[in-house]
């Protein structure tokens, strides 16, 4: 990939869309794991916590970008984050995290919780970097400010305007098709563009519809219920 190019671009807005749907949750739990201690000290856990994620989660994509180049593992990246872009369109997420009762406590939370929650971020960010670990770097240096600053104004604009969610998910399903497509042993399948592009439109249409109709479908006793 040409640094620059519009491949290169699209690849970092990509990163960037995934990183405004998914790094939002992560934030939540910064919060939530520093809520029982003194003020003077919540910010300094924060950022030390953050650090700390940022660091695991920096080696976690790195690894997974190399993983990647094995045979056969993007097309096996590529399901496992449709899995991702459905359960973001059905998922109502909770934020039960314990609270840390000292600093270190509440640190080792923040980087443990961030760990789990983090393993879509990371698949996502590699699908979509396409080997470029620039674009790793990139992309995780703008998900530092999202998810120490971000946070609640990711939140507030979701309740609003829950189409994001549904975007977020369109992305994955995007990213997760484009990594299918470029499984070198599928190369010769996909080498005609209508056949490639009409893959990748028809695994985002069918993460949408299918989310979307059982998103719809579960609601259906609350409202009978109401």
């Amino acid at each position: 990939m040409e640094l620059f190019s519009a491949e290169f671009f699209s690849a970092l807005l990509a990163i960037v869309m995934i990183d405004l749907v998914l790094a939002g949750d992560n934030a939540i739990v910064i919060g939530l794991a520093a809520r029982n201690l003194p003020k003077s000290m919540q910010k300094k856990v924060i950022l030390w916590g953050t650090v700390g994620a940022i660091a695991v989660r920096t080696l976690a994509t790195l690894v997974v970008v190399w993983l990647l180049k094995i045979p056969g593992l993007l097309v096996v990246g590529g399901i496992l984050l449709l899995w991702v872009a459905y359960k973001l369109l059905i998922d109502d997420k909770g934020h039960d995290v314990e609270a840390g009762s000292n600093f270190w406590a509440a640190i080792r939370t923040i980087i443990i919780a961030d760990a789990l929650m983090g393993l879509d971020n990371v698949l996502a960010v590699a699908g979509a970097a396409h080997g470029s670990f620039l674009l790793v770097v990139l992309g995780l240096i703008i998900s530092i400010p999202i998810v120490v600053w971000g946070s609640t104004i990711i939140l507030k604009f979701v309740e609003r305007f829950p189409i994001i969610i549904t975007i977020g998910a369109a992305v994955l399903a995007w990213t997760a098709s484009k990594m299918i497509v470029k499984e070198p042993f599928l190369a010769d399948f996909f080498a005609n563009p209508f056949i490639k592009y009409g893959f990748e439109l028809l695994v985002v249409a069918l993460i949408v519809g299918i989310g979307t109709y059982m998103k719809s479908k579960a609601k259906e006793p609350e409202k009978q219920a109401a």
